[in-house]
């Protein structure tokens, strides 16, 4: 296992960026200072993911390996392990399909788990499964599972189409006791996605909570509410640690990650509501410094901004989501830097 993460290292680890963080999460270059957040990129769940796709592919040298849909949510990460031979079986990339697979085939469950029946197909085709699940999503399948065998309605806080909720969605139903989403029981139960804001995670539980209290009683509601706080720690630590960041005067924040992270967009949405936000992909999308590419969680599409980095004295604050590698982080950090005229070899000597 050793040598397989010391090759995933040296594909997503960055120097420039532990130089910074030893430093304080502080750079200053000229006019240009960047502020990183304590937390910010790969959560162990993440690595984790990440380090059994390359080792399966290490261990099954000889074997055809698939993955289902896409392990982590960042492009750079997906395009990588697609790199190693690995076919997507679902989704928008799809390479290949469950009714292919032979049981001499491996397949890779993604750390956002997978539902029960694509899970049982692929059982059945008799294949060698690597499950990356993490296990704050686990978490949230045990509740789910016993709120069903106690015959309690769950409802789930979470993105209907998003790869994590469909495989909770699927666990609610236990042995056939169960429910989820529309209230079919007295009881009922809260779950959510782990990557969820803390703050709409808790204003769900307390206006279901509210709702049973109304209908049934304060004393009743001790009985038919049940709640267990499923927000994964990785993820309350970076909107933690984004929420002190925003405490520190800055003149825009810079959200670094693939566009359809939840957890990455939720730290976008924090940021937004304190001072100007860019949600970008890549270093690629910093086009100039009068022009930058960035997703706009309105509208759902990426758009074109212009104008938006001061001219004068800057400070600009990074953060990025779990699914997002620092060697993505760096090249954020040295494109900010080259449009104001400092060089790499300038910013990697002052880190």
């Amino acid at each position: 296992m050793a040598a397989v993460q010391e090759q995933v290292e040296s594909h997503y680890r960055s120097d420039v960026v532990e130089g910074v963080r030893r430093n304080g999460g502080i750079i200053s270059v000229g006019d240009v200072t960047v502020r990183l957040a304590k937390q910010f990129g790969f959560c162990y769940g993440v690595e984790r993911a990440i380090d059994l796709a390359y080792a399966a592919r290490k261990v099954f040298q000889d074997r055809r390996l698939f993955i289902v849909g896409e392990i982590i949510h960042n492009p750079e990460v997906n395009e990588q392990i697609s790199s190693l031979g690995i076919k997507n079986l679902t989704g928008q990339n799809k390479q290949a399909d469950i009714s292919e697979l032979q049981p001499d085939d491996v397949v890779i469950l993604p750390a956002f788990g997978t539902e029960l029946s694509i899970l049982q197909q692929i059982k059945d085709r008799g294949c060698q499964i690597v499950d990356t699940t993490c296990g704050d999503v686990m978490s949230v399948w045990k509740r789910v599972r016993k709120y069903a065998s106690e015959s309690v309605t769950s409802i789930i806080h979470g993105k209907a189409e998003h790869e994590e909720t469909k495989a909770t969605s699927s666990r609610a139903l236990g042995d056939g006791k169960g429910h989820y989403l529309v209230v079919l029981t007295l009881a009922v139960g809260v779950a959510n996605q782990t990557t969820m804001l803390r703050g709409e995670t808790e204003e769900v539980q307390r206006r279901v909570r509210q709702a049973i209290v109304d209908r049934d009683s304060v004393e009743e509601a001790a009985k038919n509410f049940r709640f267990f706080d499923t927000i994964c720690g990785a993820t309350q630590e970076r909107q933690d640690a984004l929420r002190e960041l925003l405490n520190v005067p800055m003149d825009l924040l810079l959200v670094v990650g693939g566009y359809n992270s939840s957890n990455t967009s939720h730290l976008a949405e924090m940021g937004e509501e304190k001072l100007p936000t860019y949600f970008v992909l890549n270093a690629s999308r910093l086009v100039s410094a009068t022009e930058i590419k960035h997703y706009d969680s309105h509208e759902k599409r990426e758009v074109v901004s212009h104008f938006w980095l001061p001219p004068g004295p800057v400070v600009v604050g990074i953060t990025a989501g779990a699914s997002c590698p620092n060697n993505l982080i760096e090249e954020t950090l040295i494109r900010l830097f080259e449009l104001r005229g400092i060089s790499r070899a300038r910013l990697e000597t002052a880190a």
